[in-house]
C-alpha cells in the first residue's frame, strides 16, 4: 500500500481549520481556566498564523510549517500561547526541508511538536496540556508506525485526547485544548469548516466580537541598511516605510541615510529599497530566532520595560519605567510586543519586569530571544512591579538591577 503523501496545502488547511474551531469555541475555553483569557491567548496566537498561510507563494510543507511557527512564536499570548507557538515550532523542526510529507513522517513530527511544547513548560497550570498531549501522542503512535492515512491517526489522537482529558473536565484549558486543536486540524483536512474570514464578519457569541486576525499579524524580521541618498528627508522616508512595516527608525547620517525597521517581507522592501540608490550594511534577523542586535547609538546602557494591564501604566512611570508597552481592552501582550521595545534602541540593555503571573512565558520567551541583552523581573502582582521599578539604579547593569529587584519581592 503506497503511504499517504500531505502536502503544504493540506497543512495550510488544517492550521485554518484549527484557527476556525477555535474561534467557535475560545469562550468556552476561557470558562476552564482561572485567568478567564486562555482561549482567547490561543485564539490570537493562531490568529498570528493566519495571514502569512494566506499570503505564502511557498506551497512546502516545510516551508509554510516554518511560516506559521515564526509567526506564532513572535504572536504568542500568555503563558498557554507559548505552549501552543512552542507545539508548532516542534512540528515545523520535524517537516524541515520537506516538501511533502508521508503521514508516518507528519506523525512523527507532531510527536516532536509534543516534546518541543513540554520543554517550555515550568510547572503549574500548563502541565495538563502536556499530560493530554502525550496520551495524544501515544494513542497515534501504532497507527504512525503502520503509516496509515493522517485522518485515521487524528482520529486515534482524538479519542486519546478525550479519554485523558476526563479528569480535567471543568479544571483546565489545557486538557481541552489539544482535543479542540486536533478536532480543527482534521476538519480543515476534510475540508469541513467555516473559513475564518467569513466567521469574522459574524458574531459568534452574544459576550464578544472575533477579534480580527489584521490586529495579530506579526512583523518577523527586523532589517536594517543603510542608503546612499542625501536629498530624501528622514520624514518623507519614514512615510514611505509605512506600506512595509513599522517600529521603524530613520537616521541621517554622513555617509548616507540608515534605516531599522520591522517587516513580514524583507524581499519586497529591499526591491523598493534599491531605488533609493546604492545599500550597504544590508543585515536581516529572524526575530522568531535568538539573536543579538548589535547597538547603533542608544541613549542609555540599561532601561527598564514592563507590560501593566490598561490604567496602570501611569503608577510604573512613576515608578521609574522607561518603556510601557501598553496593554489595551482584548490587547493581550505578545512576545513582539516586547521585542518591539527591545529594538527601539533606547538601551544597550534592559530589565523587563512583568506584572502579571498569566505572562511569565511570554517574558521568558522574549528573554530567550534576546539572549544577554535582557534580565527578566518575573513580578506576580503590580505591587511587586512597582517595587521592584523604583530600586532601579542606571549605574548598575541589568543583571545587578534584576538581581535587587528580584531579592526584594521575593524576601
Amino acid at each position: 500500500m503506497t503511504e499517504e503523501v500531505i502536502t503544504g496545502n493540506d497543512y495550510r488547511l488544517m492550521i485554518m481549520g484549527a484557527y476556525s474551531e477555535l474561534i467557535l469555541s475560545y469562550e468556552e475555553l476561557n470558562q476552564c481556566e482561572r485567568t478567564k483569557e486562555s482561549g482567547t491567548q490561543v485564539l490570537r496566537t493562531i490568529a498570528s498564523t493566519v495571514l502569512p498561510l494566506m499570503s505564502a507563494k511557498d506551497t512546502s510543507i516545510g516551508g509554510l510549517s516554518r511560516r506559521a511557527s515564526t509567526a506564532a512564536r513572535l504572536g504568542a499570548r500568555g503563558n498557554s500561547g507559548v505552549v501552543v507557538a512552542e507545539l508548532l515550532r516542534g512540528i515545523s523542526k520535524g517537516l524541515q526541508g520537506k516538501y511533502d510529507a508521508t503521514s508516518s513522517e507528519f506523525g512523527k513530527a507532531f510527536q516532536y511538536g509534543i516534546l518541543h511544547a513540554q520543554r517550555v513548560i515550568k510547572g503549574g497550570y500548563e502541565e495538563p496540556f502536556i499530560t493530554v498531549a502525550k496520551a495524544v501522542a501515544k494513542g497515534a503512535y501504532q497507527l504512525v508506525r503502520k503509516k496509515r492515512p493522517i485522518a485515521e491517526i487524528l482520529v486515534a489522537a482524538i479519542t486519546a485526547g478525550e479519554i485523558a482529558s476526563k479528569k480535567f473536565v471543568g479544571a483546565d484549558i489545557g486538557a481541552a485544548l489539544m482535543v479542540t486543536f486536533l478536532k480543527g486540524c482534521l476538519k480543515g483536512l476534510d475540508g469541513n469548516f467555516v473559513s475564518p474570514y467569513s466567521s469574522l464578519t459574524l458574531p459568534v457569541t452574544t459576550g464578544d466580537s472575533v477579534p480580527d486576525p489584521k490586529d495579530d499579524l506579526v512583523r518577523p524580521y527586523c532589517v536594517r541598511f543603510r542608503a546612499r541618498n542625501f536629498k530624501i528627508t528622514e520624514d518623507e522616508l519614514s512615510k514611505e516605510l509605512t506600506d512595509f512595516g513599522d517600529n521603524a527608525i530613520v537616521e541621517r547620517r554622513e555617509n548616507g541615510i540608515f534605516v531599522h525597521i520591522h517587516t513580514d517581507h524583507p524581499g519586497t522592501l529591499l526591491e523598493w529599497a534599491v531605488g533609493l540608490g546604492p545599500l550597504r550594511e544590508i543585515h536581516i534577523t529572524n526575530m522568531s530566532e535568538p539573536h543579538a542586535l548589535g547597538i547603533n547609538s542608544a541613549l542609555f546602557n540599561v532601561a527598564v520595560i514592563a507590560a501593566p494591564k490598561e490604567g496602570d501604566e501611569e503608577k510604573l512611570q512613576q515608578a521609574g519605567v522607561n518603556i510601557i508597552v501598553k496593554s489595551k481592552k482584548n490587547r493581550l501582550i505578545s512576545v513582539e510586543d516586547l521585542l518591539r521595545a527591545a529594538h527601539s534602541d533606547l538601551a544597550m540593555s534592559y530589565v523587563m519586569i512583568s506584572t502579571r503571573k498569566e505572562d511569565a512565558m511570554v517574558f521568558r520567551q522574549a528573554k530567550y530571544l534576546l539572549e544577554d541583552r535582557a534580565e527578566l523581573v518575573l513580578a506576580e502582582t503590580m505591587e511587586d512591579a512597582i517595587k521592584a521599578a523604583k530600586l532601579f539604579d542606571e549605574n548598575l547593569t541589568a543583571k545587578e538591577n534584576a538581581a535587587k529587584m528580584l531579592a526584594a519581592i521575593t524576601e
